[in-house]
């Protein structure tokens, strides 16, 4: 018979184990969030600066803007994906009215939507396959006269 507080340390080792890949996975190890400036060319030619948290990874893609409770007006995030494909948001525990913006691999955005509070029953899919996606509180691109076809130049933020 095996002893059992060998058996329970072995447990606590794997556990150890366990929560430090999850902090790493999570990026909880390192608490701040990357950001980076970009700009949008808005459909008069203006270039409007706006600063983006950068999800690049799993995690960060999945928690987005959740439990967030206000977003800065100059501040959004930008959704980096491997592949070009129809990513899908909604707004399970995220208590801020947003709007996103659905942008290509070649930086022009094909669509923008809105998106309601806590909502978790419409699903915002982009019709196109795109590269990137970005977050900011609703009604900031309509403020900046940003719409579909304008411009966005990551400005080095993609490698970061």
């Amino acid at each position: 018979m095996m002893n059992p507080f060998i058996v329970k340390k072995k447990n606590w080792f794997f556990v150890s184990l366990y929560l430090l890949w999850f902090l790493w996975q999570g990026d909880l190890a390192n608490a701040e969030n990357k950001i980076c400036r970009i700009g949008l060319k808005n459909a008069e030619g203006k270039t409007v600066f706006l600063d983006v948290e950068i999800a690049d990874t799993e995690f960060r893609r999945r928690k987005g803007l959740m439990f967030r409770k206000n977003l800065p007006t100059n501040r959004g995030m930008l959704f980096i994906f491997d592949v070009d494909h129809h990513p899908s948001f909604w707004m399970k525990n995220t208590y801020l009215p947003l709007s996103v913006a659905f942008v290509d691999r070649s930086g022009v955005i094909r669509e923008i939507r809105d998106m309601d509070p806590l909502d978790e029953k419409t699903i915002h899919s982009s019709r196109w396959p795109v590269r990137y996606a970005i977050e900011v509180n609703r009604g900031w691109f309509s403020a900046h006269n940003i719409s579909p076809g304008c411009k966005v130049f990551f400005n080095g933020c993609l490698g970061k």
